[in-house]
């Protein structure tokens, strides 16, 4: 009986060892392999760059991605939606995922930062320099993404809040189902002002800077991804985000404005 536990013992050191791959570079893929990359709206841009980056590494594997606030995206995660890979702007949408076990904890990486920020049309006249301002402000709306599945919203209702002027400004709010409406609203003229991710903004040739939010008054705003419980892909899954720890994708992220 010892010498059977011993032998046991023995073996499952050794397939450790060898299963180990921890230290080694992404290992390719032989056949192909897709899989399907949920991601916060706000990431839209920098994906495409850094998935084409990761094809030099591995072309065997097809990236399908998909977008959205990233509430609700972790609510399709939940619902069942095939998904491999989550990638959300906040921390509460994969802490919810974590609690239910549907993704693996050890695959969970803080791979982004942003900025929060208050934007306006080019040709507006409104001065705004702190959150204080807005409760004097001439604007009638205020765009945001709605705070229970838009973690922009989440972030500027915080900020809000410490600052004490978000129940002032109820009746101003127009709730957006991500930042990119926000921005739309913007552009546009539907609101005055309205809050977004400071990587967004270069993308509307309209919409300008007003101020940046003081990072003191809301959660950081980090980036998780993580591979789901239920991936049928988890080792090419695992791959990708280990890529994205790489310094090829620090650099585009760069590129794209996040930290």
């Amino acid at each position: 009986m010892k010498y059977s536990l011993l032998l046991l013992l023995i073996l499952s050191t050794m397939t450790g060892c060898l299963t180990d791959d921890s230290d080694e570079p992404i290992q390719k893929s032989t056949e192909e392999t897709e899989l399907l990359l949920s991601a916060a709206t706000s990431l839209s841009e920098v994906l495409p760059d850094i998935i084409d980056a990761y094809k030099a590494v591995d072309p065997y594997t097809k990236i399908t991605l998909n977008f959205g606030g990233s509430g609700r995206l972790s609510q399709q995660i939940q619902y069942g939606a095939p998904v491999d890979i989550f990638l959300s702007a906040d921390q509460k949408s994969m802490d919810m995922l974590e609690e239910q076990s549907l993704i693996y904890p050890d695959t969970r990486l803080n791979f982004a930062k942003n900025r929060l920020v208050l934007v306006s049309r080019n040709d507006s006249s409104l001065s705004i320099q702190s959150l204080e301002d807005l409760a004097h402000a001439t604007t009638e709306t205020i765009a945001i993404g709605n705070p229970e599945s838009v973690p922009a919203g989440s972030y500027a209702k915080e900020a809000l809040q410490k600052n004490g002027v978000w129940d002032v400004l109820q009746d101003q709010f127009i709730y957006a189902k991500d930042v990119r409406q926000v921005l739309t609203y913007v552009e546009t003229g539907n609101t005055g002002i309205g809050f977004v991710y400071a990587t967004d903004v270069h993308l509307y040739d309209k919409v300008t800077i007003l101020t940046e939010i003081d990072t003191q008054l809301h959660e950081s705003i980090v980036y998780p991804a993580a591979v789901t419980s239920y991936s049928t892909n988890s080792r090419a899954a695992e791959n990708f985000i280990e890529f994205l720890e790489s310094d090829t994708v620090r650099t585009i992220l760069k590129s794209h404005g996040f930290k």
